[in-house]
């Protein structure tokens, strides 16, 4: 099980990708356009499961950028405050951070409480099951995040 698996940024949800999405909601925040914050952006959207700001910051690095770790803990505040990427809490104390697509779409996550691995899962029963108990309790849920916790492959 690893932490992340890389796709093409060029992913979209139907329609628009979350690159293309953060890129024009940023302009309309009028924020200044930086090489750093299009750096975490990139790499944000090339991620398919959830990463620590260091996980981010070290694949970059050893992908030859030269950006600072602030500069990556400055663009995901930014990022999380416009809504636009979610944190992550698998219970280690660590933020991770993935992209909050415009149309709802997202996974959820299986947690190795023995090395710490994380993998992104898919289930439509779940998704139907809590909307059901929302219904149920009268209750609007506007997110949601599952993270099932256990031993990865590897580990048992």
């Amino acid at each position: 099980m690893s932490s992340q698996h890389a796709h093409s940024h060029d992913h979209d949800h139907g329609g628009e990708s979350w690159d293309a999405h953060a890129t024009v909601a940023l302009a309309r925040k009028g924020t200044r356009r930086s090489s750093a914050r299009d750096t975490v952006v990139a790499a944000l959207a090339g991620q398919e499961c959830c990463a620590s700001a260091q996980e981010i910051h070290s694949r970059l690095r050893s992908d030859g950028s030269t950006i600072g770790i602030a500069s990556v803990y400055r663009t995901l505040e930014l990022l999380h405050g416009m809504g636009l990427v979610t944190r992550i809490d698998t219970g280690d104390g660590v933020a991770r951070f993935e992209p909050t697509h415009p149309d709802g779409a997202h996974h959820h996550h299986l947690v190795c409480t023995t090395c710490g691995a994380v993998e992104a899962f898919q289930d439509d029963a779940l998704e139907e099951a809590i909307h059901r108990v929302a219904d149920r309790v009268d209750f609007r849920v506007d997110a949601h995040d599952v993270a099932l916790r256990g031993a990865c492959r590897a580990c048992r």
